[in-house]
């Protein structure tokens, strides 16, 4: 099986953003592309056309890959509910709920069997498989339990290409500490470095670059400016990054940012709208006076009513 992993130095780094990037060259050159994510952790999903859930990344990626979304390319989708409590959702089914403490005895075997079965499957459709880790996989407490990055990249035997976010600082510290947490024949698999959400002039980039290709032996193979255009997030950190206003708009929304919001891609189309002022009200944040106030689809309903109010308008 062909096949080239992303993982990346922690989460929000870029990873979703450069398979699906991959997946659209490739299938520009002529190849028949496929993404795959093990495991994910999101509740941002996406119903296929056979009435599975799969991670919404994964079916933004079978768009970019000009092929259609099925629940193979995203066999485990673990949904969080609070409390460390998440729906187990496999091959598109809802198995059951699990705390953390007990989700490797109960399900890591299962799981296993799910990704491996899926990427057979893909494996006969397909010129190439291009895989997306979660989170880092670096994380040495979680390594025995992990369904998504190193364990897939060394099963297939994929070149692996490890991409870091400049933005939030530490990126060459990020790099050369996840690459010394990785074991050697992990680390053999990293061909290759992304510098992703870089801002200014690369020139004053280029030394740095230069160090760490020096100190790792591993080309950068390309650095990726930062963008403005949005890409379907997993997980609600990106809220964090999401733009407050538009200049001159003529609506003003506010939405809600309930305890884990769900399926906040939902909102994308207003964040691009340029007529659409959007913001995110988290507890303790003043309302002012939006032309309309959305409340989300969250996972923790019971919670959300709880919540703290926001301004003068109390969660639902």
């Amino acid at each position: 099986m062909k096949a080239i992993m992303v993982v990346g130095t922690a989460s929000h780094a870029g990873k979703s953003f450069l398979s699906a990037a991959l997946c659209r060259l490739l299938v520009r050159r002529g190849w028949h592309v496929t993404p795959f994510k093990g495991q994910n952790m999101a509740l941002n999903a996406y119903v296929t056309l056979t009435g599975g859930e799969i991670g919404y990344a994964q079916a933004v990626q079978a768009w970019a890959a000009r092929t259609r979304p099925r629940v193979e390319m995203n066999p485990i989708l673990l949904k969080p509910q609070g409390d460390m409590t998440s729906q187990v959702i496999v091959l598109g089914k809802l198995l059951g709920t699990t705390q953390a403490a007990d989700y490797y005895e109960n399900y890591f075997e299962l799981g296993w069997q799910a990704i491996e079965q899926s990427l057979d499957l893909l494996a006969a459709e397909y010129d190439l498989v291009v895989c997306e880790g979660a989170g880092s996989p670096a994380e040495i407490n979680l390594k025995h339990r992990d369904l998504a990055n190193m364990r897939i990249a060394r099963h297939l035997n994929a070149p692996t290409i490890l991409v870091a976010d400049i933005d939030r600082g530490g990126v060459f510290a990020h790099v050369v500490g996840t690459l010394a947490l990785l074991d050697p024949l992990e680390r053999a698999l990293i061909k290759g470095i992304v510098i992703n959400k870089f801002r200014g002039q690369k020139a004053l980039l280029d030394p740095g670059i230069a160090w760490l290709e020096e100190q790792t032996n591993i080309p950068v193979l390309g650095v990726i400016p930062w963008s403005d255009q949005l890409f379907p997030a997993e997980d609600s950190l990106s809220l964090l990054e999401r733009p407050r206003c538009q200049a001159h708009a003529e609506i003003n929304i506010t939405i809600l940012r309930l305890p884990h919001i769900a399926n906040f891609t939902d909102f994308d189309p207003l964040e691009a709208e340029p007529s659409v002022s959007l913001q995110y009200a988290a507890p303790g944040d003043p309302l002012g006076h939006p032309d309309a106030i959305i409340i989300p689809g969250s996972k923790t309903t019971s919670q959300s009513v709880s919540a703290p109010s926001v301004g003068q308008v109390n969660y639902p």
